[in-house]
């Protein structure tokens, strides 16, 4: 590795590109898919809906509504950036109204955007400048009086009125933005569902909300994760399980690879494995499954060694896909650099062996992305193994 054969052939044809697929949310996969886009226009990107934090909380509160901001951008970044590509719709998305604007104003901005008359629309061709449009207007006549529209996101918005405009539906505006934009991969909701993510800690507490989990809005956990729930209530716990959709069962089964890449790990990563039918859909698929472990201190990862979080990704599918499989069922290797990178304690190869699951350990960091990944050494060793 890496086999540069098979990357000069992906580089030459992306559109017949292996479907590498990522369970995931957040940022930490937008530099790597706008890399990926190179080799392959086939990878297949299913997002955790659960977010309860950002400008996704304000929508989440006002329309009960999955989380759309991390599904906005990875469509973004997937987005075809070539001169046959969209230029100007992925400056309308990625634009963001003022955080200091007051309500009268920024409802003006929006209304102003809903007409065709803001600049930022001056680009924007048909038919696409009458499907935001349209979408924009649903959003405002749907929006609550009280809705705070400071930092708001304008591609939130716009998919919101979408998915107001399907019937409580996220999957049919994602594919129309899709197609709007040529996205090249495919991006979807892990469920389409409006259930809040909620962890039970080391020393019994619990918690509910996504964001009081990841260290960012509100001071790290002073306790490990010790598991998670999926509750149908933000303020109160009411256990569900979403079943996992014909169609993303159906990707994770016929991917050419399956990839539990970098992120936060229990709110990007664990997160998508809760819905049932995702560990099945795993272990049906027998193409190589990867696991791709954080570099830096993530501070869901504290309190844990790498063999606590290892086990644990394989005991989450193991328990939705049956517990008889063995543990090479569910993961095949683990991809590291020790010798630029810092993991937690624990990585053993001797525990990897007990399990079934071979360590790789090559360059992936070099002097430009320390302390991080670099996305052209990721990519590149993720589809010499697709």
């Amino acid at each position: 590795m890496p086999d540069l054969l098979r990357l000069s052939r992906y580089r030459k044809y992306p559109e017949l590109g292996p479907k590498v697929l990522f369970f995931s949310g957040g940022t930490a996969l937008n530099g790597l898919s706008r890399e990926l886009k190179n080799f392959t226009h086939n990878s297949i990107h299913l997002v955790t809906p659960f977010d309860s934090g950002g400008s996704s909380a304000e929508l989440r509160r006002a329309f009960n509504m999955p989380a759309i901001g991390d599904l906005r951008a990875r469509l973004m970044a997937l987005a075809d950036e070539t001169i046959l590509g969209h230029p100007e719709i992925t400056q309308l998305f990625n634009h963001r109204l003022s955080r200091e604007g007051r309500a009268k104003s920024l409802r003006h901005e929006l209304e102003q955007l809903a007409a065709g008359k803001s600049a930022l629309m001056k680009d924007v061709s048909s038919p696409m400048r009458s499907v935001i449009r349209n979408h924009l207007g649903y959003f405002l006549e749907a929006m609550p009086a009280d809705f705070d529209l400071r930092g708001a996101s304008i591609g939130n918005l716009i998919l919101t009125g979408g998915y107001l405009n399907q019937n409580q539906d996220i999957d049919p505006i994602l594919f129309l933005f899709s197609r709007l934009v040529n996205v090249q991969g495919t991006v979807r909701a892990i469920v389409n569902d409006t259930a809040h993510l909620g962890a039970v800690l080391r020393d019994g507490q619990e918690i509910l909300g996504q964001h009081r989990l990841t260290g960012k809005e509100v001071a790290p956990l002073d306790s490990p994760i010790a598991r998670l729930f999926l509750s149908s209530d933000a303020q109160r716990r009411r256990d569900v399980c979403p079943k996992l959709g014909k169609k993303n069962r159906k990707l994770i089964e016929s991917a050419d690879l399956i990839c539990f890449p970098p992120g936060s790990y229990y709110s990007s990563l664990r997160a998508n494995l809760l819905p049932h039918g995702v560990g099945c859909a795993v272990a049906n698929n027998p193409n190589p499954k990867v696991y791709v472990p954080n570099l830096a201190q993530d501070p869901e990862q504290a309190g844990h060694s790498f063999s606590e979080l290892l086990d644990g990704l394989i005991d989450a599918l193991r328990h939705d896909g049956g517990g008889h499989q063995p543990d090479g069922k569910w993961l095949d290797f683990v991809l590291v650099d020790r010798k630029n990178g810092s993991y937690p304690k624990g990585l053993s190869r001797q525990h990897l062996a007990r399990k079934g699951v071979e360590l790789i350990d090559l360059p992936l960091i070099s002097k430009t992305s320390a302390p991080y990944y670099d996305n052209e050494l990721l990519v590149h060793a993720l589809l010499s193994l697709a």
